[in-house]
């Protein structure tokens, strides 16, 4: 079969296949979480009244749906445009879906049923040591559905793995090692390729690491007498989800690869530049975790260094391969701008303006007065709102766009600049609320900090609505086939 029949195929079999309602599935999340946290900003502006035991069971919620989601969404994404190039097993894809589900049930049941608040980070040993706030049993359950899910990605990612080598024989060559390191590939691997090979590496490993530190939390559940070193415990569990989160954007810009070449008629090649700046991504995202750990005053001082030091760094190749290049694909060519295309544009444009709170946080010096404040949310949600869930929106977007009719007005221009507005009120609201020592992860806040929440709830509002535009415009034209590829 050849490349371009292959395509074809695949192009049309996924087009009414798993990967779309899987970003269906993503995006309620998507939504439904946002509406979680617009009721815990809230509730920290008196605007609404929420018991401070639901606010941490709404928290643990938020976080670990929201990671949970960008991890399904980027996933679809990527499944969905490496089948254009390699062959992949629908059952797969089923199973994978089906253990995402069963983790959901479990982790909302742990939380709302059996009151476990102990956050996505689940620190050990905290899941076994509430007092009182929930049984070892939600404990288990919430663990247990992490575990779920995590085997459903690691499967995932073997058989995107295994269709990879079956192409092009070796890892090495599905990175284009070749042409980064010597200039000269025949068969050079397209962006697509490329990227998945890489996510597929560092998230198979953090996957890896954090079932880990899940089942010793497990163990520690059942068997209280049993124990491990907490420091490398808490350095296992961020290590996975730093992986994880950074994973969930690396394959949700696959689709900023694929589909804005469609607008602009310019192909987005896999240049030496590309080659190398994926395997500086490999590297970076591996080994940059220990910045979230600086707090930890016993943490060996090279691991704190490391992470300062490779939290500069790892701007570059985001800025170089993707940012650049998206420009530089845009730029005089004419394009039509629509919802699709526009999403996928700023949710570039987030993930590089992400870079620099990021950054800043990564500063040993800066780390110790405000990693503990609102700017770490005020950064990730700059990474997620204009950055992977914009490129999953777009990408939604584009899925269901009728090409002959595609046009930015009314209802899709009012909502996308709402979404945008909205977000960059939000995250600038939790800024600047970082920079005056505002604190995170309190659910009754000061007199002093109401009027900031007040105006973080308005600006979140205004985010729900267009968020809700994007879903059910999508879910509608999903359903009835309109605009349909």
């Amino acid at each position: 079969m050849t490349n371009q029949a292959l395509n074809q195929t695949t192009s049309e079999r996924w087009g009414a296949g798993l990967a779309p309602i899987a970003l269906l599935l993503a995006g309620a999340v998507f939504l439904l979480m946002m509406l979680v946290g617009l009721l815990m900003r809230s509730a920290q502006g008196n605007l609404v009244v929420v018991d401070p035991v639901l606010f941490y069971q709404l928290m643990t919620a938020h976080g670990v749906g929201m990671v949970g989601a960008a991890g399904l969404s980027g996933a679809a994404v990527m499944w969905y445009f490496l089948g254009r190039h390699v062959p992949l097993s629908t059952t797969v894809f089923a199973i994978f879906l089906g253990l995402f589900l069963l983790g959901v049930v479990l982790i909302l049941g742990a939380i709302f049923v059996g009151g476990f608040a102990a956050a996505w980070t689940f620190l050990y040993p905290l899941p076994a040591h509430s007092g009182g706030a929930w049984s070892d049993n939600a404990a288990v359950a919430f663990l247990c559905g992490l575990v779920s899910i995590g085997v459903g990605f690691l499967l995932f990612y073997l058989e995107a793995g295994r269709a990879i080598l079956a192409r092009y024989g070796s890892l090495p060559k599905a990175m284009a090692w070749p042409l980064a390191f010597t200039g000269k590939m025949d068969d050079v691997p397209p962006p697509t390729v490329i990227a998945s090979t890489a996510v597929i590496i560092f998230n198979s490993l953090g996957i890896v690491v954090g079932a880990a530190v899940l089942v010793i939390s497990l163990i520690n559940l059942l068997v209280p007498t049993f124990a491990v070193d907490a420091l490398l415990a808490k350095n296992m569990i961020y290590f996975f989800g730093h992986v994880f989160i950074n994973a969930s954007i690396y394959m949700a810009v696959i689709g900023v690869y694929e589909v804005i070449p469609e607008y602009t008629g310019r192909p987005w090649k896999s240049s030496r530049a590309f080659a190398i700046a994926w395997t500086a991504i490999l590297l970076f995202v591996l080994s940059v975790y220990p910045h979230h750990l600086m707090q930890d005053t016993v943490m060996p001082g090279w691991a704190l260094i490391l992470g300062q030091v490779v939290s500069y760094l790892s701007a570059i190749p985001v800025l170089a391969v993707t940012a650049f290049g998206l420009l530089g694909n845009v730029r005089g060519s004419g394009m039509r701008w629509d919802l699709a295309s526009s999403l996928l544009f700023i949710g570039v444009f987030g993930w590089s303006i992400g870079v620099v709170p990021a950054v800043v946080d990564g500063v040993i010096s800066a780390n110790k007065l405000m990693h503990n404040t609102q700017w770490v949310p005020g950064h990730f949600h700059t990474y997620l709102l204009l950055g992977e869930v914009a490129m999953s929106f777009g990408v939604m977007a584009w899925l269901v766009r009728n090409r002959e009719q595609a046009t930015f007005n009314g209802l899709d221009r009012t909502a996308f600049w709402a979404y945008v507005a909205g977000s960059l009120g939000f995250i600038l609201v939790l800024l600047t609320a970082g920079a005056m020592s505002v604190p995170r992860r309190w659910a009754v806040h000061a007199p002093e900090w109401i009027a900031q929440d007040r105006i973080s709830s308005l600006f979140a509002f205004v985010i729900v609505l267009g968020a809700t535009y994007f879903v059910v415009r999508y879910a509608i034209r999903l359903v009835t086939a309109n605009g349909a590829r």
